[in-house]
This record gives structure tokens, C-alpha cells and sequence, in this order.
């Protein structure tokens, strides 16, 4: 099946898990995927993910968190789309809920959150928000 948004479609499979109340959930694994993942890791907002060979192609196995049987990702949106492609140069980066949620950018070097970006002054693409 060809997906013409990877990243929107792996958001959608986190939120629908989580509203569910999924421990785990699979996606099918990509760079970009990867990326995105490690950045949610890194602060702080799912458990872990691993690589699944499944038949002939890999998929990611995302292990969601919880607080007290409520998800950890209160809010996850996508923000550039195929359709409307969202830039932002470092000093134009928004915050997140003052500050509480992140932003994660592809950047030329390589997917990161806001606050990262900030610190290597580098701006990029605004893939999505996550409170």
C-alpha cells in the first residue's frame, strides 16, 4: 500500500492506540519514522520502539506510555502537511503550550525537537506538535 503521508499516518496510528489504551503499537519503518520516534524517546513521551521483520519489510514496534492509565501524549497534531509544507527559520521556532509541549523539525542535521534546534541554530520543516 502506498502511504502519500508516512508521517501523518504513523500519528494517527499513536493516537488511535492511545485512545484504545494499546500498550503497543506497529507502523511501517522508514528514516523519517526514526527519527520522529527518537525524538519522542529522548523527551520523554513513549517507552521504546524496535525494528520487526515482518515477511519481506521491516515495521516499528512503538511501545506507548502511560501515566496512571492516562497516555503520556495528551495532544499529538501533524503540522506540515503534502499538501502546505510549514518552515520556520530558529528564531521564528513557536512554543509549544509556553513551552510544556515540543516541536519536532527535520532539519539539515536531522530530525530534532524545537529545543535542540534552538541550540544548534538551525530551523526546518515543522513536522508536528506534541503536548
Amino acid at each position: 500500500m502506498n502511504i502519500s503521508d508516512p508521517i501523518g499516518d504513523m500519528i494517527t496510528r499513536i493516537r488511535n492506540a492511545q485512545m484504545r489504551g494499546k500498550a503497543v503499537v506497529t507502523t511501517p519503518a522508514s528514516k523519517l519514522r526514526v527519527g520522529v520516534l527518537e525524538v519522542l524517546i529522548k523527551e520523554g513521551y513513549i517507552r521504546s520502539f524496535s525494528e520487526v521483520q515482518v515477511g519481506n519489510h521491516t515495521e516499528l514496534s512503538i511501545e506507548l506510555k502511560y501515566s496512571e492509565g492516562t497516555p503520556v501524549i495528551e495532544k499529538i497534531t501533524r503540522v506540515s502537511k503534502p499538501g502546505r509544507r510549514v518552515y520556520s527559520s530558529v528564531k521564528d521556532l513557536p512554543l509549544v503550550r509556553n513551552g510544556l509541549g515540543i516541536s519536532i523539525l527535520s532539519t539539515p542535521k536531522g530530525v530534532m525537537s524545537d529545543a535542540t534546534a534552538r541550540v544548534e541554530n538551525v530551523g526546518g520543516e515543522i513536522l508536528c506538535q506534541v503536548y
